[in-house]
């Protein structure tokens, strides 16, 4: 008992930088139309003040992987928690529409940074028989905080407009006048408890015995597991290093290179299947549907709690039904609700809640399928001895994807209507299904070692 619940708590202290993530990334939305009076931009500038954030993602998730297989990933962890704090606190308190971006891009990445590193201590701190859930709980860490952004933007704006707030001029500038300061810097309450809770946390007891500090990572596996399976765990793990010992021979050899493939795959589709279009447009989307827009911001409201509800779905079942079947039920729900959603936009019969059931239907398949499974699967695929650099690059994919669809989006909304935009996402779960039948192995219930043992013999 004692062991699962410090399982538990390792595991809820690594997901804060799941919640971070979301947060960071969908507390933009309402922001945008403040700063840009405040600040006067134009289409390029509100475009580079959304998209700086994802140029910091991609930076961080470059030099992350190197850095947590170097020094760590507790270390590395500690570093995302502080450039979330000064991201907070920095956008709080810029002076000029350039710091702002700065900080903004400093928070991205700590975003990005979080994105691989969470799920991959996650994944290397649990048993093989909970470690499905307990990786997932990284995603819904992500659902909620989502959630909470939407909620943080609407209670500031609403009390932004109260006269019990004190006269301090610095209160008023963040509190009243320029809201938008509270709403980016409320961020730096979860990153400060974050740091504060990794400071409590050990090392990833699988890097402390590839860097030959097998006494620590015992008495950490002791604290995991039992002191049978901690013994078996540190031969396994002891084992598979000496299998392959040159990082650059092994990322290169066959299995090692298809075990990449997969999870590029899988994180670039992730994206294409048109998540971020009913996450981030569904507003728009259901406005231009014939929702009036207060409507459309409760829809959303309710799109965030299926979200979130789906997800503990996922971590409830994916350790008992597997991987696979997950990834390819869901999918195909995604496909099917994608493919209705377009046929209602096409006849112009989108004035009634079937569109918005039709929406709901897509968040719940994605949510416990496609959003928590590809964070599970990268987080398990990859040898010990490259698991950072290897997640490093899996990781950068998801981020250049969730930079070309936000470019696609708007442009396919614009240009081709929402019907085909709908059906384009459609045709992308095409090759997910195909992908997770065909090339996918089940990991449920396998050790890492046992899981890097076949990609190992794979030609």
């Amino acid at each position: 008992m004692k062991t699962r619940v410090y399982i538990w708590w390792l595991t809820i202290t690594a997901s804060l930088g799941g919640l971070l993530f979301g947060y960071d990334t969908a507390v933009i939305s309402g922001t945008i139309s403040m700063v840009k009076t405040q600040f006067g931009l134009n289409a390029v500038l509100e475009g580079w003040y959304v998209s700086s954030a994802l140029l910091g993602c991609v930076v961080g998730v470059s030099f992350a992987g190197w850095l947590s297989d170097r020094y760590g990933r507790k270390k590395v962890l500690l570093l995302a928690a502080t450039l979330f704090t000064l991201s907070a606190l920095g956008c709080t308190l810029s002076g000029s529409f350039s710091v702002l971006v700065i900080f903004r891009m400093v928070g991205g990445m700590g975003v990005g940074i979080a994105s691989m590193l969470s799920p991959m201590y996650i994944s290397e701190i649990s048993p093989p028989s909970i470690r499905g859930r307990l990786v997932a709980l990284y995603q819904l860490a992500i659902t909620i905080g989502i959630l909470i952004s939407y909620l943080v933007n609407a209670w500031l704006l609403d009390n932004s407009f109260s006269d019990e707030l004190p006269g301090h001029p610095l209160s008023t500038l963040v509190f009243r006048s320029e809201v938008w300061r509270a709403m980016l810097g409320m961020e730096s309450i979860p990153a400060i408890l974050f740091f504060i809770l990794l400071c409590l946390v050990p090392e990833s007891p699988r890097w402390l015995l590839i860097n030959g500090k097998s006494d620590r990572a015992m008495a950490i596996l002791l604290k995991t597991s039992g002191r049978e399976e901690a013994q078996q765990e540190v031969m396994d793990i002891q084992e598979t290093i000496e299998i392959k010992k040159n990082k650059i021979s092994m990322l290169l050899s066959p299995g090692i290179r298809l075990a990449l493939f997969l999870g590029i795959s899988l994180a670039v589709l992730q994206q294409f299947t048109g998540i971020d279009a009913i996450i981030y447009y569904g507003p728009s989307i259901m406005v231009s549907a014939g929702f009036e827009l207060n409507d459309a911001l409760g829809s959303q409201t309710v799109i965030g709690a299926i979200n979130m509800a789906f997800t503990l779905l996922a971590i409830w079942q994916i350790d008992r039904f597997g991987r696979k079947k997950l990834l390819l039920s869901g999918t195909l729900g995604m496909l099917l609700s994608l493919v209705a959603i377009g046929y209602l936009f096409y006849i112009d019969q989108t004035d009634g809640l079937l569109l918005l059931i039709l929406i709901l239907l897509f968040i719940a398949s994605f949510a416990f399928s496609l959003g928590p499974v590809v964070w599970v699967i990268l987080s398990e695929i990859y040898p010990t001895r490259i698991r950072g650099r290897a997640m490093s690059i899996a990781t950068l994919a998801v981020w250049v994807g969730t930079t070309l669809i936000g470019q696609f989006i708007p442009l396919s909304l614009a240009n081709l209507g929402p019907a085909v935009t709908f059906w384009i996402f459609a045709l992308f779960c095409i090759p997910t299904i195909w992908i997770g039948w065909k090339m996918m192995p089940e990991t449920k219930g396998k050790t890492l070692e046992d899981i890097e043992k076949y990609w190992l013999e794979r030609r």
